[in-house]
């Protein structure tokens, strides 16, 4: 599934909520309720759903959904598309998570101009849009109290040195972090996997870029599934780009999908994130391999599963 599919579908999701009753009704109906061991236990590491993960165990409105999630164990949520939502409905979310103890993991910036060739080129038009809306990301992160935000530098420009890119990219990250500093908000850079389009592509390439915009507003998201496609070798750089490293998303490979679903050994993974006391958000960036409520249940066993690493 291509990123930019995956982000329309989570926020067509949440445009179309309705309110189908309680989520204490919902959840009594659903089997998800009862799956796994340690049923409504927090996990060991702090998981993220999203929006739609849990849309047949809890309905389709997204506040039912994060109540659901809370009961089933999570303490966070991640929604790529926050920032096109209204602010009240901003406002609305950041104050139930609040309520709940739960925290608010990344949504994405969203120039329009993510999946085109643009801050690579340098151009004026391009640096402006992208400042423009990380100033509108700020007062985003402000009503959902959000810490991260998921920044895509685009596409090659494949008429310009690969030099000449990557400094278009820090000048144009420079600044969006003088913007992000003064709220404690943190941009994270996330390299893919999607097409061979994509600028950014690996941990190594995002740590040097980190290193040169040098700012606490400007880290790596580590997404292991795009990282296993990349480059694999998933811990060896993840502990070489570690201090980098501010934000974490998961999805098994070959599919997409939860762990366990694929070749990814997740279990060991967050072991060695709890090792190194990662406190952060694990973002749950992927789809889901069954269908309904029951599908929805085995999601949760299967992070059940991968979470019983102590």
């Amino acid at each position: 599934m291509e990123r930019r599919k995956f982000l329309q579908n989570g926020a067509l999701a949440g445009i179309s909520a309705l309110a189908l009753g309680g989520v204490g009704n919902a959840a009594q109906a659903a089997p998800g309720n009862s799956a796994g061991s340690g049923e409504g236990k927090p996990f060991n590491m702090n998981y993220g759903p999203h929006d739609g993960m849990f849309k047949n165990s809890a309905g389709g409105d997204f506040l039912d959904q994060i109540r659901y999630m809370h009961d089933q164990g999570f303490r966070s949520i991640e929604d790529n598309g926050m920032l096109g939502r209204p602010p009240a409905e901003q406002s609305k979310i950041g104050e139930l998570l609040n309520k709940l103890g739960m925290q608010m993991g990344v949504f994405v910036v969203d120039t329009g101009n993510n999946w085109k060739t643009s801050l690579t080129t340098g151009k004026q038009d391009f640096k402006d849009a992208f400042l423009k809306t990380c100033e509108a990301s700020v007062e985003t992160a402000k009503r959902c109290n959000a810490k991260w935000a998921t920044v895509v530098p685009g596409y090659f420009e494949r008429n310009l040195p690969m030099g000449v890119q990557t400094a278009h990219v820090v000048d144009a990250l420079r600044r969006g972090a003088e913007i992000f500093e003064p709220h404690g908000l943190v941009m994270v850079l996330e390299p893919l996997s999607d097409n061979p389009d994509l600028f950014l592509r690996t941990a190594a390439q995002s740590f040097e870029i980190c290193k040169a915009v040098n700012s606490p507003s400007c880290k790596i998201l580590y997404d292991i599934y795009h990282m296993q496609r990349n480059t694999g070798n998933l811990i060896p750089v993840m502990d070489w780009c570690w201090e980098e490293i501010a934000y974490i998303q998961i999805g098994d490979n070959p599919g997409r999908k939860e762990p366990g679903t694929g070749e990814i050994n997740y279990k060991n993974i967050f072991k060695h994130l709890h090792e190194k006391g990662y406190k952060g958000v694990l973002g749950m960036e992927h789809g889901i391999a069954g269908k309904g409520k029951d599908g929805e249940a085995a999601l949760i066993k299967a992070y059940r599963d991968a979470d019983n690493f102590l």
